[in-house]
């Protein structure tokens, strides 16, 4: 099969086909998804290395790095979503030339234990925000936030998700659905993300006309939000209080979806039958949690493959470029999922 077959299958130029073959690191995302998705219909197998025509792409030096879970138990095995992440992204791009290391500490003032010994080329970082002080020991190593920051002062490089985008998303799915009145709903209010979702949920649901009514449950102060168990209880509080509204409510945003199994019980407990008498939409998707509802609402995925890209590919970077100065940010942008897609796929 030739280069030009291929690229009139897969919509791009020969040149693209030769990129994706030899450099693919250079070919936007889509376009490598289709060429590679021809080759494979084609049982295309590119020549060996030694005897290809023009520039060969050159593997990175592996790089060392460590994941820095602030504010979690040591070896907790919830949080080897990272690594399942990364190992997926490494399986398919042979750029990613990453040591990877997973660290520990049990609340923001302290480093990992054996930090030192490490001898890491960088550090992401995600949890609790370290103090200022833990912070100043890590020295001139390069370090990017990962996820929502826990506040707009975090010093350093960030990589999170684009939760005013959420929110929006949230309230013109509901728009378009028909609902007139709607809510957001929550535990956790003082989390970053929570409430980066609901102001921009509450923002464009007023510009759309629609009648708002925000429901938050109690404070915690000094929660990691990495290790957040249900609460069971406050579901059922959160539901009268949702009931009591007037005018009733027939839209929901729920930002976060640690607890929405526990609400939704707790709904039906009360008479009321999610996905008829009340249609929500999630601000995550979270498979494992999304599987074991009875119903499928809406979700908004955060992207969290692109993620992972986005914070491995931005510490890389940064450790090539230690002389650059100032804060960078990156955001990922959302995307719907249509109620009761089960793979997860986008609307």
């Amino acid at each position: 099969m030739l280069l030009s077959e291929i690229a009139q299958q897969a919509r791009v130029s020969p040149a693209t086909v030769s990129r994706a073959i030899n450099q693919p690191q250079l070919v936007a995302a889509d376009s490598l998804a289709r060429i590679r998705a021809v080759m494979q219909e084609h049982s295309y197998v590119p020549a060996p290395l030694n005897r290809r025509r023009g520039p060969k792409a050159r593997l990175p030096e592996q790089r060392r790095i460590g994941v820095w879970f602030v504010g979690a138990k040591a070896n907790n095995p919830s949080l080897n979503w990272f690594q399942d992440q990364l190992l997926q992204v490494q399986s398919t791009d042979p750029r990613y030339r990453v040591d990877l290391r997973v660290l520990f500490s049990s609340n923001p003032g302290e480093l990992p234990r054996n930090f030192a010994n490490e001898q890491l080329d960088g550090v992401i970082v995600q949890g609790m925000e370290p103090t200022p002080e833990c912070l100043a020991k890590l020295g001139e190593l390069p370090n990017v936030w990962f996820m929502t920051r826990r506040s707009p002062a975090y010093p350093g490089d960030y990589v999170e998700p684009n939760n005013a985008e959420n929110g929006r998303l949230a309230a013109d799915y509901l728009k378009e659905r028909g609902h007139k009145a709607v809510a957001v709903i929550s535990t956790d209010p003082d989390y970053s993300a929570i409430v980066g979702r609901k102001n921009a949920f509450v923002e464009r649901a007023q510009e759309l006309g629609l009648t708002v009514h925000t429901i938050l449950g109690r404070s915690n102060p000094g929660v990691s939000y990495l290790e957040i168990a249900p609460v069971h209880g406050e579901s059922d509080s959160l539901v009268k209080r949702l009931l009591e509204c007037t005018p009733k409510a027939t839209g929901l945003y729920i930002p976060v979806d640690h607890f929405c199994g526990a609400f939704f019980r707790a709904l039906r407990e009360a008479g009321k039958k999610p996905g008829r008498d009340i249609e929500a939409v999630l601000g995550n998707f979270n498979p494992v949690i999304y599987h074991n509802l009875d119903h499928s609402p809406a979700a908004i995925d955060i992207n969290l493959p692109m993620l992972v890209r986005k914070v491995v590919d931005h510490l890389l970077w940064r450790i090539e470029n230690p002389e650059v100065v100032g804060r960078i940010g990156v955001t990922v942008s959302p995307r719907l999922v249509a109620p009761g897609a089960t793979n997860g796929t986008a609307k």
